[in-house]
């Protein structure tokens, strides 16, 4: 769709899907969003952080989605509210729906005749579905997506092209999976004997809640015993690796290249930073915040921000202070048998 072909708002039809007080003209209309940089005259932006403020005195956006605090700062038509970011998300979706499914199954599709699908789906080209699968209304599969046997795909859910979900998992309402995520492949278990090792079948299945939204490349991973649980609401960037058993909590949200090893279990309203690391079996408890690059070794019991990243320096300088920091223990020690030596009386000058 074109900007010209996009369905323009006023300001006031915004505020009354969305709430908000306007200051200024409310029959001012916006096809667009954007930022307060690249906006143009038929755009909206919005202001989420005052160290944008130069940038919101030369935007060139018709109006702006703005806080009580910066109320004041542009003469601009503008829509108040308490959180101008999470207002701006529901402005975008309201310019940039996703396509509607368009039901029908592809004619080079292959699917099993014992599998459910509701009239409303959309199945793409090269589609497989398997052995009494079933679909629910208004979802869409993507060109390419492997659905396994007795696999449960919820309404209104959106795999992309080139999903896989391996046999038996469930997943829930109004999910996205983007494209190249893997459903229930087997987590790594493995045994050794006798110098060999020994594949442990992965007997669980991946159980994923409604409003769950999965990045490219992800991968989820099926329960040795148990199943892996992603609850509901949870965001999961690209190139994720969840192991099997892990349980993510509602409403957490985690960055690409995190990694979290099996068993564990992951709080709500929690949130993972970028490359972080957590090892398995452990557990840690809502509204936890880890740090970009950090590694959790031990269970969080306590809310609150973690951060483990060793901050970067000019190489000769981090490659002293890594030599040093092999020989820390040494020194804890030394410190510690100071401590332990009674204190010399000092002696008087004569």
């Amino acid at each position: 769709m074109t900007r010209s072909e996009r369905t323009s708002y006023s300001l006031r039809e915004i505020a009354e899907r969305f709430g908000g007080e306007i200051a200024g003209d409310p029959e001012i209309r916006v096809r667009q969003v954007a930022t307060l940089e690249s906006a143009t005259p038929d755009t909206i932006t919005f202001l989420a952080n005052d160290r944008y403020l130069p940038q919101l005195r030369t935007t060139r956006a018709r109006a702006v989605i703005v806080s009580e605090s910066a109320l004041s700062a542009t003469r601009l038509p503008r829509i108040v509210c308490a959180n101008p970011y999470a207002y701006f998300a529901r402005v975008s979706t309201l310019f940039n729906p996703l396509r509607p499914p368009q039901p029908g199954v592809h004619a080079t599709a292959v699917i099993d005749s014992s599998a459910a699908i509701a009239e409303s789906v959309e199945i793409g080209p090269y589609v497989v579905i398997g052995r009494s699968a079933r679909i629910e209304e208004g979802s869409v599969i993507g060109a390419g997506c492997y659905v396994g046997d007795e696999v449960v795909i919820g309404t209104h859910t959106r795999l992309f092209p080139h999903v896989t979900v391996y046999h038996g998992c469930v997943i829930g309402d109004r999910v996205m999976l983007h494209s190249g995520v893997v459903i229930g492949a087997d987590g790594f278990g493995i045994a050794m004997e006798e110098g060999r090792w020994l594949k442990v079948p992965q007997i669980g299945r991946v159980m994923i809640g409604n409003d769950v939204e999965i990045g490219a490349n992800t991968t989820v991973d099926r329960g040795a015993l148990d199943d892996t649980v992603i609850e509901e609401g949870a965001k999961l960037d690209n190139q994720i690796q969840i192991a099997h058993n892990v349980r993510i909590g509602a409403h957490t949200a985690i960055a690409g290249c995190a990694a979290i090893a099996g068993s564990t279990k992951i709080g709500r309203y929690c949130r993972i930073g970028g490359a972080s690391g957590i090892s398995g079996h452990l557990t840690l408890v809502d509204h936890v915040v880890i740090s970009a690059f950090t590694l959790i070794t031990k269970s969080i019991d306590r809310p609150g921000t973690y951060t483990g990243a060793y901050a970067f320096e000019p190489h000769g300088e981090w490659r002293k202070n890594a030599a040093q920091l092999r020989h820390l223990n040494k020194l804890v020690q030394r410190v510690r048998a100071l401590e332990k030596k009674p204190a010399q009386p000092k002696r008087r000058k004569p």
